[in-house]
Protein backbone atom coordinates (compact mmCIF):
# COMPACT_ATOMS: atom_id res chain seq x y z
CA UNK A 1 0.00 0.00 0.00
CA UNK A 2 1.25 3.30 -0.98
CA UNK A 3 1.45 6.59 1.47
CA UNK A 4 -1.03 9.26 0.72
CA UNK A 5 0.70 12.28 -1.70
CA UNK A 6 0.96 15.94 -0.94
CA UNK A 7 2.16 19.15 -2.36
CA UNK A 8 5.19 19.95 -0.72
CA UNK A 9 5.31 23.75 0.42
CA UNK A 10 9.05 24.34 -0.05
CA UNK A 11 9.82 22.63 -3.19
CA UNK A 12 6.57 21.85 -4.56
CA UNK A 13 6.90 18.37 -5.71
CA UNK A 14 4.30 15.60 -5.30
CA UNK A 15 5.87 13.85 -1.36
CA UNK A 16 4.62 10.91 0.75
CA UNK A 17 3.15 12.04 3.76
CA UNK A 18 4.26 9.34 6.26
CA UNK A 19 2.94 9.65 9.80
CA UNK A 20 1.36 13.36 9.56
CA UNK A 21 5.00 14.83 8.16
CA UNK A 22 6.26 14.73 4.86
CA UNK A 23 9.16 11.86 3.99
CA UNK A 24 12.68 12.69 3.70
CA UNK A 25 13.28 13.67 -0.27
CA UNK A 26 15.56 15.82 -2.72
CA UNK A 27 15.61 18.83 -4.13
CA UNK A 28 13.61 18.85 -7.34
CA UNK A 29 16.74 19.05 -10.51
CA UNK A 30 19.64 17.16 -10.72
CA UNK A 31 23.09 17.15 -7.91
CA UNK A 32 25.93 19.03 -9.02
CA UNK A 33 27.99 16.79 -6.43
CA UNK A 34 27.92 13.59 -5.22
CA UNK A 35 26.22 15.06 -1.13
CA UNK A 36 23.16 13.94 -0.17
CA UNK A 37 21.26 17.24 0.25
CA UNK A 38 17.48 16.81 2.10
CA UNK A 39 14.92 19.93 1.01
CA UNK A 40 14.26 22.00 3.89
CA UNK A 41 10.79 20.74 3.42
CA UNK A 42 11.55 17.32 4.34
CA UNK A 43 10.17 15.83 7.90
CA UNK A 44 7.95 19.39 8.06
CA UNK A 45 4.20 18.49 9.69
CA UNK A 46 2.11 18.06 7.03
CA UNK A 47 -1.24 20.01 6.85
CA UNK A 48 -4.24 18.06 7.88
CA UNK A 49 -7.10 17.03 5.05
CA UNK A 50 -9.88 19.78 4.82
CA UNK A 51 -12.08 16.87 5.20
CA UNK A 52 -11.48 13.20 6.90
CA UNK A 53 -12.95 10.42 4.55
CA UNK A 54 -15.71 8.75 5.13
CA UNK A 55 -16.69 5.45 5.37
CA UNK A 56 -20.19 5.77 4.70
CA UNK A 57 -22.35 8.29 2.86
CA UNK A 58 -24.07 10.21 5.76
CA UNK A 59 -27.49 11.21 2.81
CA UNK A 60 -27.77 7.81 1.73
CA UNK A 61 -30.57 6.23 4.11
CA UNK A 62 -29.66 2.34 5.84
CA UNK A 63 -31.12 -0.44 3.93
CA UNK A 64 -32.81 -2.99 5.91
CA UNK A 65 -31.74 -6.41 5.92
CA UNK A 66 -28.22 -8.49 4.96
CA UNK A 67 -26.92 -7.44 1.79
CA UNK A 68 -25.58 -9.92 -1.07
CA UNK A 69 -22.09 -10.94 -0.43
CA UNK A 70 -21.50 -11.35 -4.00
Amino acid sequence: MSSPRRTCPVCAREIAVVGGRFARHDPPGRRSSFELISCPGSRKSAPLLSTAPRLFDPDEPPTPGQQQLF
